[in-house]
C-alpha cells in the first residue's frame, strides 16, 4: 500500500468517526529538519503527454516534503487539464492547506462559470496565515508573471516561503522581474525564495536574486541539472533562502511526471 493510499484511508477514518488530527506543538529549539520541493509540474502533464495529478502526488509524497512551491498549475484553465482546479485537488490528495496565485486570470467560457486560471501554488502541511499574489513586470506580448508569497507558521514559528516563474522571454525581462522579486522581499529574515527561474546560477540578470538569496543547491552535488526532464542540461529551478536558514540535503528526485524535475531540501535555523 502506498503512502498516499494510506495517508487518504486514515484521512477517511478520522473523518467519519469525527475525530480531528493534530500535532503537537513543538519549540523553536527543537523543530526538526524542514523538508520543502519546488516542482514545475507543466499542468500535470508528463513526459508521456498523460495529465496525472495523482502521480505528481506520488511524487510528492514520496519526497517527504512538507511544504512544496508549484508553478504551471492550472486552475479550471481549459481542456488540456480538463478544466480541473489542480491545487485544490492535489491539496486533498495530499491534505494538505494551498493558496494560489493567478497570474493569468481570463474571463470564464460560459455566465457564472469558473475563471480560467494559470499561475503558482503553496501547498504546506503546517498552516498558512497570510499570503498574496503580486504581478510582474511584463513585456509587451509577453506572458504575465508574478510573486506568490505565503507567511506560514511552523510548529508556532513563523515562515515566509515565496515562490516564482520567471518570464521564458527576453533577459531584460527577466531582470526587471527579479529585481522586483528581490526588492518584496527584502529585510525579512526566514524567507524561502523558490520557482522556475527560466536561467541558470550564472545569468548575470538573476544578480538581484542571489545578493540577498543564498542557492541552496551545493556545487559539490554536481550541476544540479533540472530540464528538460528526459536528459537535463540546465538548472534553471531553485529553493533559495536568507542566511539566517541552513540547507541540508539536497536532492533532485528522478520523475517523468513533468517536463521538468522537482528539488527539494531540509532547512534549519543557521546557528547564531
Amino acid at each position: 500500500m502506498s503512502r498516499l493510499l494510506l495517508r487518504y484511508l486514515t484521512l477517511l477514518a478520522a473523518v467519519l468517526t469525527g475525530v480531528t488530527l493534530t500535532s503537537v506543538p513543538a519549540t523553536a529549539s527543537d523543530l526538526p529538519p524542514l523538508r520543502i520541493m519546488t516542482y514545475n509540474i507543466h499542468h500535470g502533464a508528463g513526459l508521456d503527454g498523460v495529465v496525472d495529478l495523482p502521480r505528481i502526488a506520488e511524487v510528492i509524497e514520496d519526497s517527504g516534503a512538507e511544504v512544496v512551491t508549484l508553478q504551471e498549475a492550472d486552475r479550471h484553465f481549459g481542456p488540456r487539464s480538463f478544466y480541473a482546479d489542480q491545487p485544490a485537488e492535489l491539496a486533498a490528495l495530499l491534505h494538505m492547506y494551498v493558496v494560489y496565485g493567478a497570474n493569468l486570470d481570463l474571463a470564464p467560457l460560459e455566465p457564472g462559470g469558473h475563471r480560467r486560471q494559470y499561475g503558482t501554488a503553496i501547498l504546506s502541511r503546517h498552516p498558512i496565515r497570510t499570503w498574496s499574489n503580486t504581478l510582474l513586470p511584463r513585456a509587451p506580448g509577453q506572458e504575465q508573471r508574478g510573486l506568490l508569497t505565503a507567511e506560514l507558521l511552523i510548529h508556532g514559528t513563523p515562515l515566509r516561503i515565496a515562490t516564482t516563474h520567471l518570464t521564458a522571454g527576453p533577459a531584460t525581462e527577466r531582470l526587471a522581474q527579479a529585481g522586483q522579486v528581490a526588492a518584496l522581499l527584502a529585510h525579512r529574515p526566514a524567507t524561502v525564495l523558490t520557482g522556475d527561474f527560466n536561467a541558470t546560477p550564472t545569468a548575470p540578470e538573476l544578480t538581484p536574486l542571489f545578493r540577498a538569496f543564498h542557492d541552496t543547491w551545493p556545487p559539490s552535488m554536481g550541476p544540479g541539472y533540472t530540464y528538460p526532464t528526459e536528459a537535463p542540461t540546465s538548472r534553471i529551478d531553485f529553493i533559495t533562502t536568507t542566511p539566517d536558514l541552513r540547507a541540508q540535503t539536497p536532492a533532485i528526485p528522478r520523475t517523468t511526471a513533468s517536463d521538468h524535475l522537482p528539488v527539494t531540501v531540509s532547512l534549519t535555523r543557521a546557528p547564531r
